[in-house]
C-alpha cells in the first residue's frame, strides 16, 4: 500500500485532543502502525486464515475499526466460503476514503465489500459469523467495552467467533515497566527518535486505554463466550479468538 512516512510526532502536538484518525494520519497509518506494533503483520494474517477456516455461509464478516482495510483486504482474499459478505466500518471518513482508493488492484477472487462509516458502539449486527476486532476495543470507552461485545456475540451465528487483537498491560509493575522499555526499544530500532516516541504516548494516552489480558478475558466470559484461545502474543500485544 502506498504511504507516507510518519513524522507526524516531529513538531509538538497542542495536546492529546489533536490526535485523530484524520487526513493526515491516514496518509502515513501504514507506515506508523508497522513501526509501533510488534507482529502487527502476523495478526493481519492470521485474521484472514482464522475467518477463512471459520467462516459460514451465507453470514456476515464484520471488520470494526477496519482503518485503512488491511485486514478487510486479506480476509476476503482468503475466503471462498459461499454467501459471504465482508462489512469493513470504521467512524473516519479519511480512513475509509483512503482504504477504498487503495483497494483496487489487491483483491483476487475477492468476497464482496461493503464500506461503512460508523460509530460501531451504535450499529445493529446481522447474522454474522466472523466479527474482527483488530486494536479497536482499546479506543472504545471502558464502560462500552462489554455492551459492544455481548450484541456482537447475540448476533453471531452458533460457531460463529470473535478475533480481537489488543495492547495490554501487566498487573506486575516490573514486567509492565519491562515490556513498555522493550516496547520503545522497538520504536527506536524502526527509526523513531526520544521525541517522537515521548510525543505520540503523550498525544495518545487519554485515547487509547489498555487493559490487561485477564480483564479482556473476562469480560469476554461475561460477554457469553464459551472458548477463548489466545494466538498471538508479542511484547505488550496480544490477540484471542472467543468463540459463541
Amino acid at each position: 500500500m502506498p504511504t507516507g512516512e510518519d513524522k507526524l510526532f516531529e513538531t509538538p502536538f497542542v495536546g492529546v485532543s489533536d490526535f485523530r484518525f484524520d487526513e493526515r494520519v491516514s496518509e502515513v497509518f501504514s507506515d506508523m502502525i508497522r513501526r509501533s506494533v510488534p507482529g502487527y503483520g502476523h495478526v493481519i494474517r492470521l485474521s484472514g486464515l482464522i475467518a477463512k477456516r471459520y467462516s459460514i455461509p451465507n453470514t456476515v464478516i464484520y471488520d470494526l475499526g477496519c482503518s485503512l482495510g488491511e485486514t478487510t483486504i486479506v480476509i476476503a482474499n482468503e475466503v471462498t466460503t459461499s454467501g459471504c459478505r465482508i462489512v469493513a466500518v470504521d467512524n473516519s471518513e479519511a480512513m475509509l476514503k483512503r482504504a477504498r482508493a487503495t483497494t483496487s488492484g489487491r483483491l483476487v477472487n475477492p468476497q464482496p465489500i461493503e464500506w461503512l462509516c460508523k460509530d460501531i458502539t451504535d450499529m445493529s449486527f446481522e447474522a454474522c459469523s466472523i466479527v474482527v476486532l483488530n486494536f479497536t476495543l482499546q479506543f472504545i470507552a471502558i464502560e462500552k467495552r462489554e455492551e459492544l461485545l455481548t450484541k456482537i456475540r447475540n448476533s453471531l451465528v452458533p460457531g460463529g467467533l470473535v478475533i480481537l487483537a489488543e495492547k495490554v498491560l501487566h498487573k506486575d509493575t516490573k514486567s509492565q515497566q519491562s515490556l513498555t522499555d522493550l516496547h520503545h526499544d522497538f520504536k527506536r530500532a524502526n527509526g523513531y527518535s526520544e521525541l517522537e516516541i515521548a510525543r505520540k504516548r503523550e498525544a495518545i494516552e487519554n485515547v487509547l486505554v489498555p487493559e490487561t489480558p485477564s480483564a479482556h478475558n473476562a469480560r469476554l466470559i461475561r460477554a457469553g463466550f464459551s472458548e477463548i484461545t489466545e494466538f498471538f502474543h508479542c511484547i505488550n500485544f496480544k490477540a484471542w479468538m472467543a468463540v459463541k
